[in-house]
């Protein structure tokens, strides 16, 4: 029986608690504020710096995954918005109505990523209208990555508030 608890043990629904949760949030920031609009930012450093090739190239990629968000935007938005709505709300009301841990860790997890998903469509949908190049191409890109790292200093403050009231309220940190 000891496998069983070691394996309970490292996923253990205590969200708040568990290492593995943090890990988890802080890779969610940081691949949500290194890849905007599906592109690395390193790409968009490298295009300001060098220019030439290097922004052909991210202006190339950029569209590429504008035209594929706007499309799916069009095809699917309205049942991925309801969808969402419906993951969020069931998470919400497990979370913090009924006191369920993990849906609340996961809800602080999803619900300001979702918020980055709608800023991304409204950014796909603003270079596909005005089709920016070179240094204005990149200044969105940059704007965009600045307001993402804003959402998630944010969005970290406030679970790891919650996480410390709900772990102190618990007694896991006490014994």
């Amino acid at each position: 029986m000891q496998w069983y608890e070691n394996v309970v043990e490292l996923i253990d629904m205590r969200s708040f608690s568990n290492l593995w949760y943090w890990i988890a949030l802080a890779v969610l920031w940081s691949s949500l504020s290194h890849w905007i609009l599906g592109v690395p930012f390193d790409m968009v450093i490298r295009a300001r710096r060098r220019g030439g090739q290097a922004a052909a190239d991210l202006a190339d990629l950029v569209r590429i995954h504008v035209r594929r968000r706007m499309h799916i935007a069009r095809a699917a938005g309205p049942w991925l918005v309801g969808f969402t709505a419906l993951v969020l709300t069931t998470l919400g009301l497990l979370g913090f109505v009924y006191d369920v841990e993990f849906c609340q860790a996961v809800f602080l997890m999803l619900a300001p990523s979702a918020l980055v998903g709608g800023m991304s469509i409204r950014l796909a949908a603003r270079i596909e209208a005005e089709a920016p190049e070179g240094e204005a191409l990149c200044r969105l890109l940059a704007r965009y990555r600045f307001w993402i790292q804003a959402i998630g200093v944010i969005a970290i403050f406030i679970t790891s508030m919650w996480g410390m009231w709900r772990n102190l309220s618990l007694g896991v940190l006490g014994g």
